[in-house]
């Protein structure tokens, strides 16, 4: 167990320097000059020329890259154009609401993705059986900002219950549950298709397996024989699959902190791109990819807690 998470440590390294290195890439075919937008308009060529070498712009590509990593190592991501404010700072303030919001949209997603996947599998065929896949198809295909938006004009005009806007106050406060209610609806919607698909794909399997019919010749009720004898054994095509999706979730947590104002780190990553506040911009994209790395990290160490067999792997 603990060989195989120091292996999966180990590979963590070069995906997150190849993460580095294409976000470095990426912001410099950029076509704005970052010491022209923090110089200003009027600025004459002198001052931004100033700026420029203050910024070590006007380094060869591997060098600026190479003090990119210098000062990541240390902990330093830079100053922001726009806001003249460290980096860090910036992705502290947001980095709580937007997991709040991930974790407000799992808290239902999950459990309502497997309840219904295992529903689906157990009465295989019937009309209840298509009416979840039915809604898992509707779920998958649905675009979250149509979602969102949705939502908005539903709750929030035809019937103005929910407010839409902005994180209204601290998770543990009314005004604070209220205010999450719809993003989190919205970011989650998106997530219950697939683990239903998958949960009840991988439930079929197991209720035709042999230890299924053996613990129902034993006289086990259905209940146990569902939820200790199948529903465990499907559970790790289920929790890959939700570790991708989570993954893919900081992606729609852009789009949806977006549609409802949330002061979360989506946002703050389109606001800085339409800025061309590059600092910004490259810590945001390296806080969602870490984000993503740790997931998936996570997940393989999980992988390894349900499956005996990846554990000699």
């Amino acid at each position: 167990m603990l060989k195989h998470t120091l292996q999966r440590l180990l590979l963590v390294l070069p995906v997150l320097l190849g993460v580095l290195l294409i976000g470095f890439l990426l912001m410099q075919v950029v076509p704005t000059d970052p010491a022209q937008v923090r110089a200003g308009p009027t600025a004459t060529q002198d001052v931004v020329q100033a700026i420029r070498q203050e910024l070590g712009l006007d380094q060869p590509l591997w060098k600026q890259f190479a003090i990119y990593i210098g000062r990541l190592a240390q902990g330093d991501l830079g100053v922001s154009i726009i806001n003249n404010v460290p980096v860090t700072q910036e992705l502290g303030n947001t980095i709580g609401p937007t997991l709040e919001l991930m974790l407000a949209s799992l808290v239902w997603a999950i459990p309502l993705g497997m309840f219904l996947g295992t529903v689906g599998a157990y009465y295989r065929g019937s009309l209840i059986d298509r009416a979840i896949m039915a809604v898992s198809v509707a779920g998958v295909s649905l675009p979250v900002f149509f979602l969102g938006l949705g939502l908005i004009w539903l709750f929030g005009f035809y019937y103005p219950i929910l407010p839409f806007t902005g994180r209204t106050g601290p998770l543990w406060t009314w005004e604070g549950i209220q205010g999450i209610i719809l993003p989190a609806i919205t970011l989650g919607g998106v997530f219950v298709g697939p683990v239903a698909r998958m949960t009840r794909t991988s439930v079929l399997d197991e209720l035709g397996a042999d230890h299924v019919r053996t613990a129902r010749a034993k006289g086990l009720s259905e209940s146990r024989v569902v939820l200790r004898h199948t529903l465990r054994n499907a559970l790790v095509p289920v929790v890959t699959l939700i570790g991708l999706q989570i993954g893919f979730l900081l992606g729609g947590a852009v789009v949806t902190e977006t549609v409802f104002s949330w002061p979360g780190i989506g946002r703050l990553a389109v606001g800085a791109i339409l800025s061309s506040d590059l600092p910004m911009a490259q810590g945001t994209i390296i806080m969602l990819s870490l984000g993503f790395i740790l997931v998936n990290l996570a997940v393989d160490v999980l992988y390894a807690v349900l499956d005996p067999r990846v554990r000699g792997t």
